[in-house]
């Protein structure tokens, strides 16, 4: 059961109303997940013009991600009038004592809109079945708002089916006033990749029960292999396959032992619990007849060669395919413009190459690299995607133009994939790995893929739903700055690889190192009676210099209680003492108090949790 609470703030002219979603567990223990949502609730309350809030407008916050560096990811959805707004969510960034470090938002200004439909919902489910050439279903039609300009009504519909033989989940978005297409896109994500030979033998994950072993992965819920009706293959001995690469056995080995690979790289290098952040994987199926194999929202399936002697169950591939399920399961979904699906299909590319250099497999094997199919070869032309030079292959863009956003995601793929390579490798690699030339013909020197990846998930984690390669340079820009807050070299190379593959600057990013720094209670949770009086230690620290002019004050506190600093304002570094006084009259309770700190030029929010005793 969710706890729903509507609190309606009234900033300026702007009436918002916040619905809060809270899920009944979190990645975080309960008084670090209170202290950030109490923090993010008062942004978005206090600070209407920079969420482009409306009158109409309300906010549904979910669940608290934790990610790398202590930071900790707040995503909300919003509505307007009462219809889901598609492209009106964003996510609030916090270190872990719920200061606030940035926002990621989607929208671009406030809405108004005309929400009564001239379109019937049967006219708008027929032109949005017409978009497949086979149908299998389609999904009641839902009124919804798009976050374009001030806003356009249209009907969200979901059409389950094919579209020239390929399996198909598409969302098509319909004009609610003129029936045009608004907007379409597919879940299910096609991908090929490497080798189906991982050595022999392999230890996998498998279940025995009632004298029946099962190709299921009992300590990762989700996790299982078995053929395209979905069943996990059996067997009385847990032995599996016989290394040929048409055993389709063989090929769930190889499936179930590149997801265990990447699940212990998120966990290791990225600390993400799983493919869902929960803890959660997806079955495998292999066997599909076809040419291919693809992420569909719901689990994965792997084809085979064009010459048919390979099942393409390989690390890269399979890695590839779950990138797809992680980037579904970050904030802001999976589908959207044909420029999200081309970033989509690189963030596969970018956990396939993750995963291969975490299990780090001798020469023998598959060594790790950065292209994409090479071993399993799949159409008997090598590689599909080069990321160090995506131009190796015909009509692949190695920079960023007008050109890119309605390109095939396959082949546009090759501009983030870029600029990943020369983010963790850099130009001219000193490795032996491949030289990568820049757009720009600068000289780039790489981070190491590891600390690559951990700013690609930041990125990943600040995700909405409107997704472009300039959004995704500004939240990987943030992302650098906050999980490497004491070094400018990160910062740096990330900006420097965008403008090497000539993706441009947005407004709003982070312009360089700038001084900040951060706010601590001590404690930061007291106990008070009414009528009596409790004392916080506050400190600050420059994080990156020069020290800031810092202004103090409390906000959010219960009727009756005041709070006083003394002093009110320090410069960065310094220390102050907040004192409470509850009121007589002051209701018993747990009240969550922002502690704000408004400096020169950043501002933090630490939160205290005040118990009022009866």
């Amino acid at each position: 059961m969710r706890r729903r609470v509507a609190l309606a703030m009234v900033t300026g002219t702007v009436s918002v109303l916040v619905t809060l979603s809270i899920p009944p567990a979190s990645a975080d223990p309960p008084k670090t997940s209170d202290r950030v949502t109490a923090a993010t609730d008062h942004l978005v309350a206090s600070r209407p013009a920079l969420l482009h809030s409306s009158p109409k407008d309300a906010y549904t916050r979910h669940r608290v991600i934790a990610g790398q560096g202590g930071l900790r990811y707040t995503p909300y959805t919003r509505t307007y009038a009462g219809l889901p707004v598609h492209g009106g969510d964003f996510v609030v960034v916090t270190d872990a004592a719920g200061g606030v470090l940035s926002t990621s938002v989607s929208q671009e200004a406030a809405l108004q809109v005309d929400t009564t439909p001239k379109l019937s919902a049967q006219e708008a489910a027929r032109l949005a079945g017409a978009q497949l050439s086979e149908v299998a279903s389609v999904a009641a039609p839902k009124l919804s708002v798009m976050a374009e300009g001030s806003g356009r009504l249209v009907y969200e519909v979901v059409v389950t089916g094919a579209d020239r033989g390929r399996p198909s989940r598409l969302h098509v978005f319909v004009d609610a006033r003129t029936g045009a297409i608004a907007q379409k896109s597919d879940e299910v994500m096609a991908g090929v990749g490497n080798s189906f030979y991982n050595g022999d033998p392999v230890t996998i994950p498998t279940r025995h029960s009632g004298g029946v072993y099962s190709m299921t992965d009992l300590m990762r819920p989700g996790m299982g292999c078995g053929g395209q009706n979905g069943v996990a293959y059996t067997g009385s001995d847990d032995s599996w396959g016989n290394g040929s690469g048409t055993n389709l056995e063989t090929a769930c080995v190889d499936t179930l032992y590149a997801a265990d690979q990447e699940w212990q790289m998120l966990d290791v290098w990225l600390n993400r619990d799983g493919f869902d952040g929960l803890g959660r994987g997806f079955p495998a199926r292999v066997g599909l007849n076809d040419v291919n194999a693809y992420w569909n929202g719901t689990y994965t399936s792997f084809g085979r060669t064009a010459d048919s002697r390979r099942q393409a169950t390989s690390m890269d591939v399979v890695a590839h395919e779950y990138g797809h399920a992680i980037f579904a399961h970050t904030p802001g979904q999976d589908y959207g413009t044909n420029e999200k699906m081309i970033l989509n299909e690189s963030s596969g590319d970018i956990f396939g190459a993750l995963t291969e250099h975490y299990a780090n497999q001798p020469a023998t094997l598959d060594p790790p690299d950065y292209m994409v199919g090479e071993e399993v070869n799949i159409a008997g032309t090598g590689p599909i995607r080069y990321m160090y030079r995506p131009s190796t292959l015909s009509g692949h863009p190695d920079c960023f133009s007008s050109q890119v956003p309605p390109m095939m995601p396959q082949i546009g793929a090759g501009v983030q994939n870029h600029w990943f390579y020369l983010l963790a490798e850099g130009s001219n690699p000193a490795n032996s790995r491949p030289p990568s030339p820049t757009c720009d013909n600068s000289i780039i020197a790489g981070l190491g893929i590891r600390k690559a990846g951990q700013i690609f998930m930041g990125t990943l984690l600040r995700k909405t739903q409107i997704w472009t390669h300039q959004r995704a340079r500004r939240a990987s820009l943030d992302a650098a700055a906050q999980l490497f807050p004491g070094s400018c070299v990160e910062l740096k190379t990330v900006r420097t690889a965008w403008n090497a593959v000539r993706v441009p600057s947005v407004a709003g990013e982070p312009q360089g190192c700038s001084n900040t720094f951060g706010i601590t209670l001590t404690p930061a949770s007291v106990t008070v009676r009414p009528g009596d009086q409790v004392s916080v230690a506050v400190s600050t620290v420059t994080a990156v210099p020069p020290a800031q002019n810092i202004s103090l004050y409390a906000t959010g506190l219960p009727p009756g209680t005041t709070a006083g600093f003394a002093p009110p304002a320090i410069t960065s570094g310094a220390g102050s003492t907040l004192t409470l006084t509850a009121g007589a009259a002051t209701a018993p309770g747990t009240y969550h108090i922002p502690v704000r700190a408004n400096g020169t030029s950043t501002d933090r929010i630490a939160v205290l949790t005040l118990t009022v005793t009866a």
